[in-house]
């Protein structure tokens, strides 16, 4: 039990539901291919992060190779559309826990080009039959008693989604300044650039929100716009809309979950997964330091694009898990209360999935 999450109108904790709500907006806003921001999204600059945290500033170097790991600089907006539509895993997919099965497999294929399979790194050498069958006891059953404990958390707390957030307090207008119009205790946190009141002045032919002059007094945001007509061949791209109209990056008919938000299902599967890898390999990187995935271009369903294949890659499996959990922040279904509580819970559920496995391995668990 992780304790509760941020709540809006409690004293202790209001004003970091609202800031976390703002930080979804921001990720929302970066999803603009055509804009000039880049990111390098190689091991030297993501990952490493403190459990439970943001704190990561990447890796020195490559401790297989002991060199540095090479830049990977792609469009801000090109990284937050994959990562929220590769970690996806909705309908009709593999679904979040089935990923890691995917990624097991690759992992599994790796090592054994490397050298000998041995659990966890050590030990007699096994084949490939021996190994497949242990590893999916361990990260399916880790899996399994991530769930459980994660829907544990969801039904105790029964808390809000980004779209309920953001609509809700968005309609009742900002909480930053009573003198300024539209003001109300619950609303959203005023941000220049970000979140906005609609004026005269701001809607005026040729101003930023002069798509929304029939609006003067509600909150707008700047944000993904939605899903366009022709999700082929269109980009919906980032501008101003009413906050109550705020949709996530998802396709129209992949609706936010309707169960509650926290803890994401996403950072507890995915941190179980990389725990019991990390235990099944003897390593916590990735075989030869490296963990690498390609999207191709024009491979997106939500939305058109990226224009140049992107080529996701990790140091850790910890770091491709921490990823996943902040994929829903980009992709609009979670706020950070639900990704960091969910990846201490998974964590955990990991750690002791692998020693339970080991047991069964072995014989010491009695069986009838």
């Amino acid at each position: 039990d992780p304790g509760p999450p941020p709540a809006l109108g409690d004293p202790a904790t209001d004003r970091r539901f609202k800031e976390e709500v703002n930080d979804v907006l921001r990720y929302s806003a970066t999803l603009d291919p055509t804009a000039d921001a880049t990111i390098d999204i190689s091991p030297a600059s993501q990952g490493d992060n403190t459990l439970g945290t943001y704190d990561g500033d990447g890796h020195d170097v490559n401790p297989v190779t002991s060199e540095p790991y090479a830049p990977n600089v792609v469009a801000l907006g090109d990284y937050g559309r994959v990562v929220a539509e590769f970690w996806a895993d909705g309908p009709a997919s593999e679904t979040p826990p089935g990923h890691w099965n995917t990624v097991a497999n690759a992992v599994s294929d790796d090592l054994a080009t490397l050298g000998p399979l041995r659990i966890g790194g050590t030990g007699e050498e096994v084949d490939r039959l021996e190994w497949d069958t242990k590893m999916y006891l361990a990260l399916n059953g880790a899996a399994h008693d991530s769930a459980i404990a994660a829907w544990g958390v969801k039904g105790f707390y029964d808390s809000s989604r980004p779209i309920s957030m953001i609509r809700y307090m968005g309609g009742l207008g900002q909480s930053s300044d009573p003198a300024q119009p539209s003001y109300d205790v619950d609303g959203l946190l005023l941000e220049p650039g970000l979140v906005e009141v609609v004026t005269l002045e701001s809607s005026a032919p040729g101003e930023r929100h002069e798509s929304l002059a029939d609006h003067i007094g509600e909150i707008a945001v700047r944000t993904w716009t939605g899903t366009p007509d022709d999700p082929e061949g269109e980009v919906a791209g980032v501008g101003w809309i009413l906050a109550v109209d705020w949709v996530p990056y998802q396709r129209p008919t992949f609706v936010t979950p309707s169960f509650a938000g926290y803890v994401s299902g996403h950072s507890t599967f995915s941190r179980a997964a990389a725990e019991v890898l990390t235990g099944l390999t003897g390593s916590e990187y990735f075989p030869g330091g490296l963990g690498e995935w390609t999207i191709e271009a024009d491979s997106l369903e939500f939305e058109a694009g990226p224009d140049e294949e992107i080529v996701l890659q990790w140091a850790r499996f910890a770091d491709a898990s921490d990823e996943a959990g902040i994929s829903r922040l980009y992709g609009g279904i979670h706020v950070a209360a639900d990704d960091l509580a969910g990846r201490v819970i998974g964590d955990q559920c990991g750690r002791d999935a692998w020693v339970l496995a080991q047991q069964y391995y072995d014989g010491s668990v009695a069986s009838d």
